[in-house]
């Protein structure tokens, strides 16, 4: 199964794939270097399919959890002082995603959307100190009914050029839903009260709308 996102790729992928296996087939007569180039090609082909992967992940709904918005890498564990929206203290968690994980942004929390904001930026990679600041990135606020307002921040990283977010104010988003895309490597910083209990370490492998990383 494939994100919607990422059809139009598949599709551009697939004509390039074919249309490149007949020209190495008609002008490429030397045998090791046709199937050395038609490997090269098949294996681009399979990184883009792997990329758009939209396995369906299996959310236990629960209002007093936040569940990892994303797959990825524990980055960040801290507190800090949350200057755009809140203006006040919180519990940041940062997850990473390289290329190879998947991209799909899922709600950590269900609620109805306060605040959603586009930031056009820099590409420094994802990891970068100054990336959740002057990056690319989108900011979403979702109030729940009883953990209060949660801020998730999806950034571009180095590669990743797009970002998609369908969360807009007002909308009522179910926890674990498909909430957005970033291409090509990025990361999620997610914003909680000081009260939250973190349910991860530093390092650890997460999966997105599943594994539960918080709760109050």
């Amino acid at each position: 199964m494939f994100h919607k996102e990422g059809y139009k790729i598949i599709l551009i992928a697939t004509i390039i794939l074919g249309i490149g296996i007949i020209l190495i087939e008609n002008f490429v007569s030397i045998n090791w270097l046709n199937k050395l180039l038609a490997l090269i090609l098949l294996g681009f082909y399979i990184l883009i399919l792997q990329f758009f992967r939209n396995p369906k992940r299996n959310t236990i709904l629960n209002d007093n959890t936040i569940i990892a918005p994303v797959d990825g890498k524990v980055v960040v564990i801290e507190e800090v002082f949350e200057k755009e929206y809140f203006k006040e203290k919180r519990q940041q968690i940062s997850i990473f995603m390289s290329p190879l994980n998947v991209h799909v942004t899922r709600y950590p929390v269900g609620g109805k959307v306060k605040f959603s904001k586009y930031h056009p930026g820099k590409f420094l990679v994802a990891w970068h100190p100054k990336a959740s600041e002057e990056n690319e990135r989108t900011t979403v606020v979702i109030e729940t009914k009883s953990i209060g307002e949660i801020l998730y921040r999806q950034i571009a990283g180095a590669l990743a050029k797009r970002i998609v977010n369908y969360a807009k104010p007002e909308l009522n988003v179910v926890q674990g839903d498909d909430g957005g895309f970033i291409k090509f490597g990025s990361r999620i910083d997610v914003f909680l009260p000081l009260n939250a209990k973190v349910k991860v370490n530093l390092n650890d492998k997460v999966k997105g709308g599943e594994q539960v990383i918080a709760e109050i």
